[in-house]
């Protein structure tokens, strides 16, 4: 194994062990529910927006390391972010995962940063669908808020 993949599994172990923003906001923060039927992973994505911009945001849940690792490294790249930086980091992540066609549209300077770690997970496309599990779940519930 190279040393990039043995840094980019240290990174999702990282996020894994340790995950940023987990836990759960009290009402009224959105909160929105995914699963992947094909695995058992569940999680919970808590959404607090205001004047258009993710405030707070957190998971909950459970399930393989590739889900948890991606719900912690995504929370922690879209909270305090503008709803329109917030769908733009979305998409890429969702290019980056081979998922979405580029369409053109997306800004080509957006940094994932420990999000790139996840890119190795577009080898094993079964995986694929707990990588994206809470991005999937998070634009949801952006598109159930009403701010």
């Amino acid at each position: 194994m190279s040393n990039l993949e043995d840094l980019y599994r240290e990174v999702i172990l990282d996020h894994y062990r340790s995950p940023r923003n987990k836990g759960e906001l009290p009402p009224p923060a959105t909160c929105t529910e995914g699963a992947n039927p094909l695995c058992g992973d569940e999680i919970k994505i808590f959404l607090d927006v205001a004047d258009g911009t993710v405030r707070d945001v957190r998971f909950s849940g459970h399930g393989c390391s590739i889900s948890q690792a991606s719900a912690s490294m995504m929370t922690a790249i879209v909270k305090g972010k503008p709803l329109a930086d917030v769908r733009a980091v979305a998409k890429r992540f969702k290019q980056l995962m081979t998922i979405e066609e580029d369409d053109g549209n997306t800004p080509t300077d957006i940094r994932l940063g420990d999000i790139e770690a996840l890119q190795g997970v577009v080898k094993y496309p079964v995986r694929i669908k707990c990588a994206v599990l809470g991005w999937n779940t998070l634009l949801e519930g952006l598109n159930s808020t009403s701010s």
